[in-house]
């Protein structure tokens, strides 16, 4: 059966190759991405995504990258408010972003969490997963930061930890069966937040 992908519009191959390899490890897993697999997949010639990514680090290098990029629009950081709006503006942002990955965009947590364990075993990957998440905690951070938190790299790690624990959670872990409404994210999210900040 073919894996479904998402390109955007007029992927380049480069594009088309990320795609496909971010569809077959949602729908496959780890061990189901293979260079072989990918051209099935994408409609290519046999050894087309070789000539792209010649080892399997480099493929996954590739699909690190195409999922920081469509994280980001999904996150859609240009869209995140000043801080200035206060808590129920960063609440309300937060917890789009959030509702938006889990209602629209499961199959990127799911392949996220495969490079993630895959990262753990490969110290190189682990470096460029981590470099490629770095503009989404700088954001965050700063925007903690002017809330008015007064530890903001602490309250980030708890930020993230909570949201990236409702996501698994409900993408993949015991309440797979049932996502939260946009409400509930975000009361959750506002009190976490008046915790940290006093709000």
């Amino acid at each position: 059966m073919p894996v479904r992908t998402t390109p955007s519009p007029g992927p380049s191959r480069t594009d088309l190759v990320a795609d496909t390899a971010l569809a077959l490890l949602a729908e496959r897993g780890m061990r189901g991405l293979t260079h072989r697999a990918v051209d099935e997949a994408a409609g290519l010639p046999q050894g087309s995504t070789s000539n792209l990514a010649r080892t399997r680090e480099a493929l996954l290098g590739l699909a690190v990258r195409r999922l920081a990029e469509r994280e980001a629009r999904v996150l859609a950081l240009e869209e995140m408010p000043d801080p200035s709006g206060g808590l129920d503006a960063l609440t309300g942002a937060l917890a789009l972003a959030v509702h938006r990955s889990l209602t629209g965009h499961r199959d990127l947590l799911i392949a996220r969490y495969e490079l993630a364990l895959e990262a753990t075993r490969r110290p190189d990957l682990r470096v460029f997963y981590d470099s490629t998440g770095a503009v989404f905690r700088e954001r965050l951070t700063a925007m903690v930061a002017a809330a008015g938190s007064t530890a903001p790299h602490r309250h980030t790690l708890s930020l993230a930890a909570w949201a990236d624990g409702l996501m698994f959670s409900c993408a993949a872990g015991s309440f797979g069966a049932r996502t939260p409404d946009l409400e509930e994210i975000r009361t959750g999210l506002r009190e976490l937040l008046a915790g940290m900040l006093g709000g």
